[in-house]
């Protein structure tokens, strides 16, 4: 475990087994895992390691969700949402154990209205699933995480996932319309809206998106959808230096040019991609993945932009343009598995997830080399440069190393801070990023915060332990 959990309260015994008892009874026993069988429900593909849950609840509709958050909250027991199990900063890892509640076999699609361009779906959905689904009806969902193959809906609305794509297109938030969700207890809201407008009372649909399941669980997400664009390409532009990669991409956004993606990979990443079998040039020592979309005299008209705004800067070794889709899958294929082919570059890797203001980029990646160099901790960096969000990756091999390791950690989040960027920008604090919070956020905006908690978790037995630091004394927030 790479990642400590916080110190809260363990449920009692008593409560755990009346728990267990009404689950049974309310839900049925195929419905509710006990035993060995709740161990790989102790973590999810963060470094953080959880207490093995009593129970996991696989939940097959909204009754199952809101009978087991009743059951919870009469019972005083902890429950951890779980959609697909892919967060990178252990938000569906059990702090106190208590229940899982997964929600991943909830996979219906309820409409594709093609006249209202939206969607309504539930939240176990695989991300890549549904992208294939409305693509074949001519529409399209932006958002795309990188383990969008593996990843739910539901979980991407938690976290408000981003991806490649959200230079042009946003992220998750710009997407949902309106939930259903049920809160602690068994209390069913529903929030938002089927309209392109709509600004009726408070906009809990927003607070919810991004919540990171300490508020409530969702069980039906309305979606937003845009037209399909008729046609994408995509081109590398290899650069002699990634801080001429950097100054590129500010050029790029200086000129009003907006692809769809905008990705920059760092040398050792690129020999990360080499390992892959991914032919690079070897000269290149930084890459940028630029994707357009659109007609195809609009599509001409910008890579033609963006390969003079490219061939003015420095460092520019080579511009290429995939020749056809299974090219272009093949490029994209080698980006989206760099987080698993990195970490076969050492025993023991932590990825961080930080956003940077564009006109900041080069610091940044000065200060990385700097930290680097002052630490001894390896590293390599890449990332969605057209929105300034990168992942800053620390990779060691012996134990004796992980002193530094938390150093250039915390440097990386004060250097980030100190540049007006974001502690995340799609993975979420979860657990991972809670110690960090009170350098980015006033104690007056975290109480705040923690108020709104309380208002919909009065017991602090939803997902607790998650987002803000543990103190003393005060339980779960």
């Amino acid at each position: 475990m790479l990642i400590a959990l916080p110190k809260l309260p363990l449920p009692s015994p008593e409560s755990i087994t009346r728990a267990l008892l009404e689950l049974g009874r309310a839900l049925g026993d195929s419905k509710v895992l006990t035993g060995d069988a709740c161990e790989n429900y102790a973590r999810d593909e963060s470094e953080a390691t959880g207490l093995v849950p009593a129970a996991v609840v696989l939940a097959a509709n909204a009754e199952d969700v809101r009978r087991t958050l009743e059951i919870a909250e009469s019972t005083g027991v902890a429950v951890t949402p779980r959609a697909g199990g892919t967060g990178r900063t252990g938000g569906a890892v059990p702090v106190v154990g208590g229940i899982v509640l997964a929600t991943d076999a909830m996979k219906q699609v309820k409409e594709i209205n093609a006249k209202d361009l939206l969607a309504v779906v539930e939240p176990g959905i695989v991300t890549g699933d549904f992208h294939a689904m409305v693509e074949r009806e001519g529409f399209f969902y932006p958002p795309d995480p990188n383990s969008l193959g593996s990843c739910c809906i539901g979980g991407n609305v938690a976290e408000n996932a981003g991806g490649p794509r959200a230079f042009k297109y946003g992220v998750t938030r710009e997407y949902v319309l309106g939930l259903e969700a049920v809160l602690m207890g068994g209390r069913v809201v529903r929030t938002g809206k089927r309209t392109v407008k709509g600004v009726t009372g408070y906009d809990v649909t927003s607070l919810l998106v991004g919540s990171e399941g300490t508020l409530g669980v969702f069980t039906e997400i309305t979606l937003r959808l845009v037209p399909k664009p008729p046609e994408v390409a995509t081109v590398l532009a290899l650069f002699d230096d990634v801080r001429h990669a950097g100054a590129a991409v500010s050029a790029l956004v200086a000129h009003g040019l907006v692809p769809r993606c905008l990705e920059m990979l760092d040398s050792a990443t690129l020999d990360a991609v080499r390992a892959q079998k991914v032919a690079i040039d070897p000269r290149a020592h930084a890459m940028l993945l630029i994707e357009v979309d659109g007609e195809s005299a609009t599509i001409a008209t910008l890579l033609e932009k963006i390969a003079d705004v490219l061939g003015r800067g420095e460092g520019l070794i080579d511009l290429l343009a995939a020749q056809d889709p299974s090219q272009r899958a093949r490029l994209w294929e080698a980006r989206r598995m760099l987080s698993p082919a990195t970490r076969k570059l050492a025993k023991y890797k932590l990825s961080e997830d930080i956003v940077v203001p564009r006109s900041r980029i080069a610091e940044l990646l000065d200060g990385v080399d700097e930290i680097g160099a002052r630490t001894k901790v390896r590293y390599l960096t890449y990332g969605h440069a057209g929105d300034g969000n990168f992942h800053v990756n620390f990779l060691w091999n012996d134990d004796a190393e992980r002193v530094a390791v938390d150093q250039a950690i915390e440097a990386l989040m004060r250097l980030t801070i100190s540049l007006g960027g974001t502690l995340t920008g799609e993975h979420g604090i979860g657990l991972a990023k809670a110690a960090y919070m009170p350098l980015e956020q006033s104690e007056d905006l975290m109480a705040l915060q923690r108020d709104i908690k309380r208002v919909f978790d009065p017991k602090q037995l939803l997902n607790p332990g998650k987002i803000f630091p543990v103190r003393p004394g005060h339980g779960a927030c």
